[in-house]
């Protein structure tokens, strides 16, 4: 039985293209992912939802033009998405206090979510603007916030895979918290002052 054609390509071809795709892109990937996500395991299965949603696009007769910068867009989505999944438990993190020896947290900063409507708001709001402010952090702060607080690895592991001091790492990290905290702190002064 001859394959049925789909936007011009025979299903044979999809078949080949995606198995191309497959083995030209999977080592570069897997790196991309591991410098985000530390458990093994994680990797995996982000790995795998990549591929499979790569499957999906072909089999929804949706071609990609630029196959590997499809990929890797995907692959950051899902690492994203499972930083939100991850976020809430991470934001615990106690961090030295610049101004005094008072601990506090990123969550201590967020309205809770149980305090009404309006809470939520600003809480939502404000976990907006911590992606966004992420997102603005060097390359190297980023990776290693990521890396520690939503990934779970330790500054020893960390360490271990990229070669970097642990001294570096928590200097880094630091650096990425009292960022991370000025944009919030800002913006939720600008709550409070609208409440």
């Amino acid at each position: 039985m001859t394959p049925v054609p789909i936007d011009g390509i025979r299903i044979s071809e999809q078949d080949r293209l995606f198995s191309e795709a497959m083995e030209r892109d999977r080592p570069r990937l897997r790196s991309f992912i591991r410098r985000y996500v530390g458990d093994t395991g994680d990797v995996e299965d982000i790995l795998q939802d990549v591929f499979y949603e790569l499957l999906q696009t072909y089999r929804m007769m949706k071609p990609v033009e630029h196959v590997s910068g499809w990929l890797f867009r995907v692959a950051r989505n899902r690492i994203v998405d499972m930083f939100r999944r991850r976020r809430s438990d991470s934001l615990s993190t106690p961090v030295q206090n610049e101004n005094d020896d008072s601990c506090l947290t990123l969550e201590d900063l967020l309205p809770s979510p149980e305090a009404g409507p309006e809470a939520a708001y600003a809480r939502q709001v404000l976990l907006e603007e911590l992606e966004g402010a992420i997102e603005e952090l060097p390359q190297e702060q980023r990776e290693i916030f990521i890396a520690h607080e939503i990934a779970g690895t330790s500054f020893k592991d960390y360490a271990a895979k990229t070669g970097i001091g642990i001294n570096t790492l928590l200097s880094r990290k630091r650096y990425a918290i009292q960022h991370l905290r000025r944009r919030l702190q800002a913006l939720y002064d600008q709550l409070e002052a609208d409440r």
